[in-house]
């Protein structure tokens, strides 16, 4: 049996409409604006593969998303990890709430991850700011 992963739940309120947090967030060509620490460009790659260079090198992003439901899940690959992420944005009267399950790959040491969550933070505050503009 495989072994449980540690997991994280990172979350942001913005103040901003569900469809227009929904709207950027499900288009991973919108992502190096508010993933300032660890991506760099998207471009548009095959059977719904996103090509990206991140801070370890090229890597691809693939969206499963479902947008009646605010479900942008993703499954993120870079030399550095493969990581599966749980992803929502959900009405919060007139804003959203943006929410992400993270699970801890067994090639990254318990410091990697905290780090590597930390580095979320500054993505999801960047997120914010463009979002309430």
């Amino acid at each position: 049996m495989k072994k449980t992963a540690r997991s994280v739940i990172k979350w942001v309120d913005i103040q901003a409409p569900f469809n227009k947090t929904y709207d950027f967030l499900s288009n991973p060509i919108n992502w190096p604006a508010y993933a300032v620490v660890n991506l760099r460009t998207v471009i548009p790659g095959q059977n719904g593969w996103f090509k990206v260079v991140t801070k370890y090198g090229e890597g691809s992003i693939k969206m499963n998303a479902v947008n009646e439901l605010g479900i942008f899940d993703h499954t993120w690959q870079d030399p550095q990890a493969t990581w599966e992420v749980y992803s929502r944005v959900v009405p919060n009267g007139g804003g959203s709430t943006v929410m992400m399950t993270l699970f801890q790959p067994s090639i990254m040491s318990n410091q990697e991850f905290d780090q590597a969550m930390k580095e979320m933070d500054l993505e999801f505050a960047k997120l914010k700011e463009i979002l309430e503009q």
